[in-house]
């Protein structure tokens, strides 16, 4: 639906009063409003059948992060076991 011409004049005097009265918040929407342009022309231009396959190829960060936190605990569990069996066996007399 589109609007009307005074809408659109409403709305762009809005908008000259927002950047006079805080031209820090009018960067930061203009910059917002561009990263989603940028994150909507970029969803375009994919392949149909392709949407899903980067989320689905490639890990985020903090799982990355998190497996090889658990890794790391796994392994240190294993060694203090490991070492705590064989000074036990050890220590027993024959």
């Amino acid at each position: 639906m589109a609007w009307s011409q005074d809408e659109e004049r409403m709305l762009l005097q809005i908008e000259r009063h927002l950047i006079d009265e805080d031209p820090r918040l009018a960067a930061r929407l203009e910059s917002f409003n561009e990263r989603v342009q940028r994150r909507e022309n970029g969803r375009r231009g994919r392949e149909p059948g392709k949407e899903g396959s980067r989320s689905r190829g490639r890990l985020r960060r903090s799982t990355v992060i998190i497996m090889i936190s658990w890794l790391l605990i796994a392994t240190l569990i294993a060694t203090l076991l490991i070492m705590v069996l064989r000074h036990d066996a050890a220590a027993l007399p024959l």
